[in-house]
């Protein structure tokens, strides 16, 4: 596996998520929906959904204090490379991006994250505890297979797993947003198996806390 290294020039226009009061105005500001990521370009290594996308573009601070981030983000990274197994590990701005196929940690038609998995999740709160100062934002996502509303509902209790079990290894609740998409965010064609493997996915995106944000802003001014 091999950490994906990312420079894009990034212009976008931040649309506000309802709803998610238990997190900071920097995620609210970053968990952007479907369609922010419109634009972006390529990404180097696996594709993301445009949802994970729009949280890591929206966390782009820059100048010195994004400088910093991106420093810190990149050790993260490498580290998040060697840990966790069968996923993808991305830099992106000034963030990380994890991919999970989600049948490497969901039985078929199912939420409960299976015991060969938990090491995974095991590893990656492992890793955010050791660099607290930052939001997490998780999103589920699934095939075209089934209807629109029961792959919205299996893709949201997916996320909702991956979050309860972070935060049974002792990664608080506020750091965390988690959502599916169902099958509104593909990565590859529905139509052909080898399509329909990729759509089902956990995406993972690792941000700085505004809280850290305004600290090296203050501390680089």
């Amino acid at each position: 596996m091999k950490t994906q290294l990312i420079t894009t020039t990034l212009l976008i226009s931040a649309l506000l998520l309802a709803g998610c009061d238990s997190l900071s105005n920097t995620t609210k500001g970053t968990v952007i929906g479907a369609g922010a990521g419109a634009g972006v370009g390529a990404l180097a290594g696996k594709a993301l959904g445009s949802t994970v996308k729009g949280a890591l573009i929206g966390a782009v601070v820059g100048g010195a204090a994004g400088n910093i981030i991106g420093h810190r983000m990149d050790t993260q990274a490498e580290e998040l490379a060697q840990s966790l197994k069968d996923a993808e590990i991305q830099r992106v701005g000034e963030g990380i991006a994890i991919t999970f196929d989600s049948g490497l940690l969901f039985g078929f038609d199912s939420s409960v994250i299976q015991t060969n998995a938990r090491d995974n999740l095991t590893q990656l709160a492992t890793s955010l505890k050791q660099y607290p100062d930052s939001d997490i934002v998780i999103v589920g996502h699934t095939d075209s297979s089934g209807s629109d509303e029961y792959n919205m509902n299996l893709s949201n209790q997916r996320s909702a797993a991956a979050k309860s079990y972070l935060v049974s290894r002792g990664i608080p609740s506020s750091r965390i947003q988690a959502q599916g998409r169902g099958e509104l965010e593909p990565i590859a064609d529905n139509s052909v198996e080898s399509g329909r493997d990729q759509n089902r996915r956990v995406e993972v995106a690792i941000i700085a806390s505004e809280e850290y944000v305004k600290k090296i802003q203050s501390e680089n001014r």
